[in-house]
């Protein structure tokens, strides 16, 4: 299992590619692989986004990701998982997040894998600060899938 925070823009199959290829005794091991890959958009509640910056808590977000992935572990079969979270200022089209699991069976790859993904978007400590394209800014306190 593995948490990677960026502040720089990352290639999220080469991340995947890479997790796999380094994983060991996992060849062989696995029958599925679920994979999440968020980016950012140009747009959200009605207006027309020009860039974010997104801010976290080192090392507490961390842990707050460990714990989720160990929860999704004690109610799955996974083999494997690996989490990957953007931070920093980020533009439309960039990957933001990536949560890849490997199961030996395909419903516990999509189950665990959207159970991360939720309980990251409502646990983990992330704060996202929208610039506008008419350059005003704005803090976030919701998303359209639930509280920030």
């Amino acid at each position: 299992m593995e948490i990677k925070i960026y502040d720089e823009p990352f290639d999220p199959w080469k991340e995947v590619q890479g997790h796999q290829c380094s994983a060991q005794g996992m060849a062989g091991k696995f029958g599925a692989t679920n994979i999440f890959i968020g980016t950012m958009r140009d747009f959200n509640e009605g207006e027309d986004i020009k860039g974010m910056t997104l801010e976290h808590y080192p090392g507490m977000t961390e842990k707050q990701l460990e714990r989720i992935v160990a929860e999704a572990v004690r109610q799955w079969p996974i083999i494997d998982a690996l989490v990957v979270h953007r931070v920093g200022d980020i533009l439309p089209n960039d990957p933001i997040v990536l949560v890849a699991v490997w199961t030996s069976h395909r419903g516990d790859a999509f189950d665990a894998s959207r159970f991360i993904m939720e309980a990251l978007k409502t646990r983990a400590p992330f704060w996202k600060k929208e610039l506008l394209k008419s350059q005003a800014e704005r803090w976030l306190v919701k998303n359209t899938d639930g509280y920030i």
